[in-house]
């Protein structure tokens, strides 16, 4: 395998020493979906040194059509994204260390996770991750690659803590759409597009070319060939909560509750106990059997009902798709699980 990375090592901003300092660099995607697999994919062919990936969320048909690391075999098991990411990226490199969490991304759950990370990339989904992903960048100073995409547009920006505005300044003077994936759909292409110009980042930030980072907030609309790059060099604000003078990373705080949130167009809500709750899924399966249809995978518990679909994960998150009502999901979580 000694020529392995040998077209990567001709490309002269990376030469063999960049290379070398590929294989030592340790890189935190959040998000194991449509960007994450594909910023996973590219930073495993590279050849980077360790890759830290986490999800919350298990491989659905509709993820099929854009989320290149995962097959049909995957959906119909209902595999966790992460376990079938790690399977498909070790057949990919071997050389690579790889790490996964099944798990929702919140201060407590990332926190354990950014010992000698490198970069951090967004794959999310929403902007209350995005923002905890940027308040810990901030008081950790650790880079990190913001990323979105829905139907043909997508958008990224790059922050460097203490050179650049955080995401906080941009999105005070950033319009937002409100569009999700759920709700107007989205294309392959944009996904692609996104996740080069952030997998570009990461390694211009991992081999140290710091003057070759971009230092616009960049958007596209592949279908109506647009592209744009805005200057927010200037827009960082001294009093901003997370980069400013006095920082308070507002986002990093916690109240220690059962939380619960409406999953965005996903028709579905989420219960997060306060603390993880391992459930034996055997003895649960023979349990919810009355309920309706069950399917069981050493990760996750599905169980079909009439009017919704329960799928409880072994640490004791809970999604109950085929519901937006926050009471009505109260009620059958604590009917079904006490």
């Amino acid at each position: 395998m000694q020529n392995r990375y040998s077209r990567q090592q001709l490309f002269h901003p990376i030469g063999q020493t960049g290379q070398q300092s590929l294989q030592q660099k340790h890189v935190l995607i959040i998000g194991a979906g449509a960007l994450g697999s594909a910023s996973a994919e590219a930073l495993v062919r590279a050849g980077i040194g360790r890759l830290t990936l986490i999800d919350r969320d298990y491989v659905e048909w509709s993820n099929l059509q854009r989320q290149q690391l995962y097959t049909e075999l995957d959906a119909q098991e209902k595999m966790p994204k992460v376990i079938a990411a790690k399977k498909r990226l070790q057949q990919i490199n071997t050389e690579v260390e790889i790490h996964v969490g099944i798990m929702d991304a919140c201060t407590e759950t990332l926190l354990p996770l950014l010992e000698d990370v490198d970069v951090m990339v967004d794959a999310t989904d929403n902007f209350d991750v995005r923002f905890v992903m940027n308040d810990l960048a901030q008081k950790y100073r650790i880079p990190w690659v913001y990323g979105s995409c829905v139907g043909s547009y997508g958008a990224t920006y790059t922050v460097v803590p203490g050179k650049t505005p955080c995401l906080h300044c941009l999105l005070k003077v950033m319009p937002h759409t409100g569009m999700t994936c759920d709700t107007v759909g989205i294309i392959s292409p944009a996904v692609q597009i996104v996740a080069a110009y952030q997998v570009a980042e990461v390694f211009k930030l991992l081999v140290g070319d710091d003057k070759a980072l971009r230092k616009s907030y960049l958007t596209f609309d592949v279908w109506q060939n647009q592209h744009y790059e805005i200057n927010v060099e200037k827009i960082r604000q001294g009093d901003c909560p997370s980069c400013g003078d006095k920082p308070t990373y507002p986002y990093l705080s916690y109240e220690n509750q059962t939380k619960l949130q409406i999953l965005c167009g996903r028709d579905a809500v989420q219960i997060r106990p306060p603390k993880p709750i391992y459930y034996s899924l055997d003895q649960l399966a023979n349990q919810l059997r009355s309920y309706g249809e069950v399917q069981v995978n050493p990760y996750l518990l599905s169980c079909q009902a009439d009017d919704y679909r329960i799928v409880i994960f072994q640490d004791g998150r809970v999604v109950i798709h085929g519901i937006q009502d926050i009471q009505k999901a109260k009620s059958i979580y604590y009917r079904l699980l006490g």
